[in-house]
């Protein structure tokens, strides 16, 4: 038996869009799928938790154990993306300064729930365990090691580690010239 589902079983998970060369692993969780847009050549693994609005672009691969909790502002993931294993992105977090009650459980009337759209530009990639919280946007190229808490956005083509996050260095930008090089590549 095939891990991921096929094209056809693919189109029945009554997601908002989906791509060609799409792999999501059949022990993958998804709740809302109708809010959950998927492009063209992207991976996701075992056991990851896709849930709210979600935009995943092009040649993206989310690893296992990973969960994006897109709430109502959502989660956007733009081309060449890498999340790694265990990573948690949050769009959606609740109150957690006693005014208030938390918990899927509780009616919304009783929580005071803080949401803030996230966006992980182009060519970032964001190390296992790493957590995001609402409200980031992690620029063009950022990379993350592992286990960071990125609680604020970052610079483009920086190398950021630690809790919370700190840059430690500028990011080469030879990729690019590989990104043109494989877009070329691809068109022939």
């Amino acid at each position: 038996m095939n891990s991921f589902y096929t094209f056809d079983e693919l189109n029945k998970l009554g997601l908002a869009s989906i791509g060609t060369n799409v792999l999501i692993s059949r022990k993958v969780s998804i709740y809302g799928s109708e809010k959950i847009n998927i492009e063209n050549n992207v991976r996701i693994d075992d056991f990851c938790i896709l849930s709210g609005k979600i935009t995943i672009g092009n040649y993206v691969h989310i690893a296992a154990y990973t969960a994006l909790y897109g709430g109502d502002k959502g989660i956007n993931i733009h081309n060449f993306a890498n999340i790694s294993s265990r990573v948690s992105i949050y769009s959606i977090n609740d109150d957690y300064s006693g005014d208030t009650m938390t918990n899927p459980m509780i009616p919304d009337k009783f929580k005071n729930i803080q949401s803030e759209k996230v966006v992980i530009e182009k060519h970032v990639i964001i190390g296992s365990g790493c957590v995001v919280l609402p409200g980031v946007v992690l620029k063009e190229g950022a990379a993350f090691g592992s286990m960071t808490f990125i609680n604020r956005s970052s610079e483009p083509w920086s190398i950021n580690v630690g809790v919370p996050f700190k840059k430690i260095k500028d990011r080469s930008k030879k990729l690019l010239k590989l990104e043109k090089e494989f877009r070329k590549e691809a068109l022939n």
